[in-house]
């Protein structure tokens, strides 16, 4: 793609409503625009990295076992009163009428929907267990939304429900998406700590919040230094090994970690000295197990082994994509702007041409763009007439990965420049063995 076509509406100054460094960044990178209180348009940078989290996503709960759906946006409020949420819920559901003045609402959140999708066609244990997820845009009306995409009131969240027979086979579910985040997580070039939570207005009595640990994180958590070192499993993980991914969970639980509304101080002095961390954090994802709390009232019951009839255990699985861009940006950035991490990179490589119009130049870019996009690469090409200054700082705002100088003085010499964003580190190389220098990464 070449920068003078592509629609980038970088912002020279820090815009003043921004508060934190994601919302800075994402604001004058061009990512997005804010068109309400809390409501963001996702401009074409943005969106890329948006969807390239929504693959990592897909890649991992298709792998965990869980079937994707897609459910509406607007929803009726009589299955909110089924549940007993509907007057519960509070002030963040904004709740509407249509012309026949049917109460409807804007989902933000699908306990209630799924589990009629799910009573509607299960009829017995054989129908047990199931994962459904949808990726989709939610409404929530905060009193005060703030930190751009980190909390607004419409976000994209990905949200799954799992429906077992008992709560044995619920437990399982529940490991397998445990699992299936650290692996999610570790993707995106984050780590992530599961820490015991308040499951809020969703229920339930088990539930882990995902937290990243960030200086400008919305708020305090405790937990032990041993999870910065405790490796997440592989690809190869076996999602069918009840035992086994117990096993991992327990680890991954066995030492001390808590946000501030769960946070125990005497046992929070038990750890060794030299392994508390207190720290700012941001949560990326939430699970919640809460057994039979929507299945019983709703009536999504099987037939068991027995011939009798039973409401099927459930439990809920959120990430937000949305949220997790800017809390990657928070996690990943130095004052000159982003630094993306590979997998989720808008494009993969700044290719930056010096001097524009000199056909050595010019020729030399096109040739480069062209055996990196056919090594599979995905280039950004700046071929706009500016200042070099201009142009390095366009890059490491944006924050690709890696930057690909090109200027007469090296062409003199049969070389480029390489430079890698997270680092700084460079090397000068001949351009011909540009695709394989990045394809051994």
């Amino acid at each position: 793609m070449r920068l003078s076509r592509y629609f980038l509406p970088i912002l020279r100054e820090t815009p003043k409503e921004a508060e934190i460094v994601s919302h800075r960044l994402m604001l004058r990178a061009g990512m997005i625009r804010q068109e309400a209180a809390g409501i963001y348009a996702w401009l074409p940078l943005g969106l890329r990295v948006l969807d390239k989290v929504c693959k990592v996503i897909r890649t991992e709960q298709d792998r965990a076992g869980a079937v994707e759906i897609l459910m509406p946006t607007i929803q009726a409020a009589d299955l909110w009163r089924e549940s007993g949420r509907y007057e519960a819920y509070g002030k963040e559901m904004l709740r509407l009428k249509d012309r026949h003045e049917r109460d409807l609402l804007y989902g933000p959140t699908a306990e209630e929907v799924v589990t009629e999708i799910f009573r509607a066609s299960a009829r017995s244990y054989k129908d047990v267990p199931k994962n459904l997820y949808q990726i989709s845009w939610k409404f929530r009306d905060e009193v005060r939304p703030r930190f751009g995409t980190m909390r607004s009131r419409e976000f994209l969240m990905k949200d799954g429900y799992s429906f077992d027979l008992d709560q044995a086979a619920a437990r399982h579910s529940y490991n397998k998406v445990f699992v299936s985040y650290l692996r999610t997580f570790e993707t995106l070039g984050l780590r992530a700590i599961p820490m015991r939570a308040d499951t809020g207005p969703i229920g339930g009595d088990l539930s882990h919040e995902f937290i990243i640990l960030a200086n400008t994180g919305e708020s305090e958590v405790f937990c032990d230094r041993a999870y910065l070192d405790m490796p997440v499993p592989p690809p190869s993980v076996d999602f069918d090994d009840v035992a086994g991914l117990q096993g991992v969970v327990d680890a991954w639980t066995s030492h001390y970690a808590a946000t501030d509304e769960m946070h125990d101080t005497a046992a929070f002095a038990e750890v060794p000295e030299a392994n508390r961390l207190s720290a700012r954090g941001i949560e990326v994802g939430h699970i919640f197990y809460f057994g039979t709390k929507y299945s019983t009232p709703m009536k999504a019951v099987v037939t068991g082994p027995d011939g009798q009839e039973r409401p099927v255990h459930m439990g809920s699985y959120g990430i937000g994509p949305s949220r997790l861009v800017a809390a990657t940006i928070e996690a990943s950035h130095d004052e000159a702007g982003i630094i993306w991490p590979d997998a989720i990179a808008p494009f993969d490589v700044a290719l930056i041409n010096l001097k524009v119009g000199d056909n050595a130049c010019d020729t030399a870019c096109a040739e480069i763009q062209a055996a990196l996009e056919t090594a599979g690469l995905s280039v950004l090409y700046d071929d706009r007439d500016d200042r070099p200054g201009a142009k390095f700082a366009t890059a490491d705002l944006i924050g690709l990965p890696w930057q690909v100088i090109v200027g007469p003085k090296g062409l003199a010499d049969g070389k480029i420049e390489l430079k890698r964003r997270a680092t700084g580190e460079r090397e000068t190389l001949d351009p011909v063995d540009l695709p394989a220098r990045l394809r051994r990464i």
